[in-house]
């Protein structure tokens, strides 16, 4: 929905400004008589809501959200809190979203409700959770727990992407090597091996990408690019989306650390919003939109329907094959013993360092391996030069 930025008269005749969320400006009047203000201006306003998330990181939302926490701890008021954190300096497009925040619950909304305005800075789950703890009356510990979630969460997306960055500048080095050796190497012997035929099989394959390379260099980039964006459309339709994620899941290296990746995320965040008094139902259904699995948002549907016949929630998502045996027997352990919030906890703290040992091992085995194919297509190359020269000194 489109925001409206509006200036209105409160009651005791003061001018206020502020951010709405509406259908129409018929839904923003509506919305502005229900809170006792007489409207003076109302026009639309650009979301910025997109813009905003790309500047602020999970690290500094989670600072946030551990501020709010301390600052609740010591007895400051929730309104207090934003208008404090709205002054900082240190993070512009943070500030601006906690001055909105305040300016919506000094008109009346709760916090929660205010933070659904911002869809691209809080995702459902922060917003549940923080519902959960107004209506319960324990915010500060909600606002503590969910700093230590989104954390977490940052932690190990940043050890992932870290233990990927020299794969990756390995794979960049080895594209600018080769561009560097078939483009402007190779076109090199092209004249010299003229007199040659025919030409192995091997040169005129070194010769070929050559060519495609060099000379035709832009059409190739269209051309991939144009079969690249095919292939992501065709990759985006749910039954082809289904496919690739069991083959990956099964794969013989990757296929055991997304499965695990997929686990963690779903514990911490079924446990995140359990020990913060979301209803087991309503927790599930957020975990599974945030779940970025089609296999495991498969598991929690059947999950969700299993729960809601009074049945067990081991025993669906055992059937998924994301979840190892030993995970599972602890889920269905924990849901005896009433204590599945905190044992979900240690599940994801559990498999996580799992993951991470995992991530290790595997790049382990993909640096020799790049290393493998990039020598290979060098020697491909050399083969390629070298075998027309025995040809031409055999003529001579």
């Amino acid at each position: 929905m489109p925001l409206f930025a509006y200036t209105a008269l409160n009651p005791t005749g003061q001018r206020v400004a502020g951010v709405l969320n509406g259908a129409s400006e018929q839904a923003v009047l509506a919305e502005l008589e229900s809170r006792q203000l007489v409207p003076v201006a109302i026009k639309v306003r650009e979301d910025r809501a997109l813009s905003w998330r790309r500047r602020i990181s999970a690290r500094k939302l989670a600072g946030t959200y551990l501020q709010i926490a301390d600052l609740l701890r010591a007895g400051v008021p929730v309104l207090r809190a934003l208008k404090l954190l709205g002054g900082r300096k240190s993070s512009p497009a943070l500030s601006a979203v906690c001055r909105d925040l305040a300016e919506a619950v000094s008109q009346g909304d709760d916090l929660a409700h205010a933070m659904t305005r911002h869809p691209e800075v809080f995702p459902p789950v922060h917003v549940a959770m923080v519902r959960a703890g107004e209506k319960g009356g324990f915010l500060e510990e909600v606002m503590a727990r969910l700093g230590q979630f989104v954390q977490g969460q940052a932690e190990l997306r940043g050890k992932v992407i870290g233990n990927l960055v020299y794969p990756l500048v390995l794979v960049g080095f080895g594209a600018i090597v080769l561009g560097v050796i078939f483009g402007v190497f190779v076109p090199k012997f092209k004249p010299i091996f003229a007199q040659v035929n025919p030409l192995p099989t091997v040169t005129k394959l070194v010769f070929g990408i050559s060519t495609l390379v060099g000379t035709y260099g832009p059409i190739t980039l269209l051309v991939l690019a144009v079969l690249a964006a095919a292939l992501w459309s065709y990759t985006s339709r749910p039954r082809v989306r289904r496919r690739l994620a069991i083959a990956r899941t099964r794969a013989p290296i990757l296929g055991p650390i997304l499965r695990s990746l997929a686990a963690a995320r779903f514990c911490r965040l079924l446990g995140t919003m359990l020990a913060n008094g979301i209803p087991m139902l309503a927790a599930m259904q957020i975990a599974r939109d945030a779940a970025g699995n089609v296999l495991l948002e498969e598991a929690i549907d059947a999950a969700v329907e299993s729960v809601r016949a009074g049945q067990t929630l081991a025993t669906p998502l055992g059937a998924s094959g994301l979840l190892t045996d030993d995970v599972v027997e602890m889920i269905a352990v924990a849901e005896t013993a009433n204590n599945l919030d905190e044992v979900l906890l240690t599940i994801a703290s559990t498999i996580e360092a799992r993951v991470d040992r995992m991530l290790g091992v595997a790049l382990r085995l993909v640096e020799p391996v790049l290393l493998l194919l990039i020598a290979l297509v060098v020697a491909t190359v050399a083969a390629g030069l070298i075998l027309p020269m025995t040809r031409l000194q055999a003529g001579f």
